[in-house]
């Protein structure tokens, strides 16, 4: 039996790459339903993000993904117009599952629970998955040709 019955957690989910199935392994371990907030490209331009999929294809990429690699996982995808979308509102979210880079949303998420007055969420930090060269795996990294999804280094001819 999984420890949560309901975690929630978000992303951009350009390309996917190793990071993000870490982030997504580690959700459907601990949970029964996973709720994944999927970051508009509106959200994602005020971000600074450049992106390479519009919503609608990474919708697709995701929950391909999702039921490619974690068979029978129960999962709900909400646009993210916002940092938190439907964690903020949800009362049977339990948890919130972020990397080392957006540990700090945790806190910011159950203050505005308090405010609605819903209960905490335990926040569970997942460490980055790092790159063959120790770096952590980016995005930014896969389109700038210096990593693979998987975090193997391209060799650069020059």
């Amino acid at each position: 039996m999984a420890k949560f019955s309901l975690v929630a957690m978000g992303g951009t989910f350009d390309i996917i790459h190793k990071g993000h199935l870490t982030l997504l392994s580690n959700a459907f371990t601990i949970s029964d339903k996973v709720i994944i907030g999927l970051t508009s490209d509106e959200l994602a331009k005020t971000k600074g993000k450049i992106l390479v999929n519009k919503y609608t294809q990474r919708f697709e990429n995701l929950t391909s993904v999702i039921t490619k690699n974690f068979l029978n996982a129960s999962f709900q995808i909400s646009k993210l117009k916002n940092d938190f979308g439907p964690a903020v509102l949800e009362k049977e979210v339990q948890a919130l599952i972020v990397s080392d880079e957006t540990s700090t949303q945790g806190n910011i998420l159950n203050k505005l629970r308090s405010e609605k007055n819903l209960p905490p969420v335990q926040i569970i930090t997942i460490p980055m998955f790092l790159a063959e060269d120790g770096t952590r795996i980016s995005t930014t990294r896969i389109k700038n040709s210096e990593i693979d999804v998987d975090g193997n280094l391209l060799s650069i001819d020059k």
